[in-house]
């Protein structure tokens, strides 16, 4: 069956789910990492996807949660986000077998950089109010990860005191040289006044002058929708 067609110009949609996998389900979720996006590729709509790994309890250690995991899709209409939020049988799978899930619809309205050669268009006006939300994400040039990650502790800590920060989850497709990290903020003043000040700002202009990075990107969202629950908290 297709998705319905958008009534006005289709604009590229992101999804993320983010879940955390029931004990009883683990073989299963961890099933999914291995097989990547395969069970996604008949999607309609969808341009681009990654299955993807987080930290311990959700967070940017380089110790892995043996539960929380996450999906990220680019489609091509917001119709076709819907469609595979409310109809797909692997959302479905995920919201069976899951004790906390939470999907998150956005689009983007700034981005630098690619994601395995794949940009994100820009699909909407910079916001004038909140909440926005952002993904950086890298490829880290493998014989410079153990000096990346020096900074990334700090960096880390900064992150979860920061003020107006509503959701911040640490992803990543490989071990130690493949990391994102996803953030929900209460306005572009309060992400940048974590991103351009202190320990984060530190470690990326260091990142910069040293090449630590294949591949990166940075890019801005309006969250449309945010529906379930990580980490013990309620969006909606």
């Amino acid at each position: 069956m297709s998705p319905p067609k958008d009534t006005e110009t289709p604009s590229q949609t992101v999804v993320l789910l983010l879940a955390d996998i029931a004990p009883a389900h683990r073989l299963w979720g961890w099933s999914r990492l291995v097989k990547g996006t395969a069970a996604l590729n008949q999607t309609p709509g969808l341009l681009f996807s990654k299955i993807l790994g987080s930290g311990y309890e959700g967070g940017f250690g380089l110790k892995p949660s043996a539960s929380r995991q996450g999906v990220f899709g680019l489609f091509n209409s917001a119709a076709a986000a819907a469609y595979f939020l409310n109809r797909s049988d692997e959302v479905a799978a995920y919201r069976e077998r899951s004790s906390e899930l939470l999907t998150i619809t956005l689009q983007t309205y700034a981005c630098r950089g690619t994601w395995d050669g794949q940009a994100l268009d820009v699909a909407t006006r910079t916001p004038e109010t909140g909440p926005i939300a952002a993904l950086t994400r890298a490829s880290i040039r493998p014989p410079k990860a153990r000096a990346f990650w020096r900074y990334a502790p700090a960096s880390q800590t900064a992150l979860e005191s920061s003020a107006g920060c509503q959701l911040a989850v640490g992803l990543g497709e490989a071990p130690l040289i493949r990391q994102a990290t996803f953030t929900v903020w209460d306005s572009v003043d309060a992400m940048n006044a974590y991103a351009r000040t202190g320990p984060h700002l530190e470690a990326i202009q260091v990142a910069h002058q040293k090449r630590y990075f294949a591949e990166s990107m940075f890019a801005r969202f309006t969250p449309i929708h945010m529906n379930g629950v990580w980490r013990g908290k309620q969006y909606a």
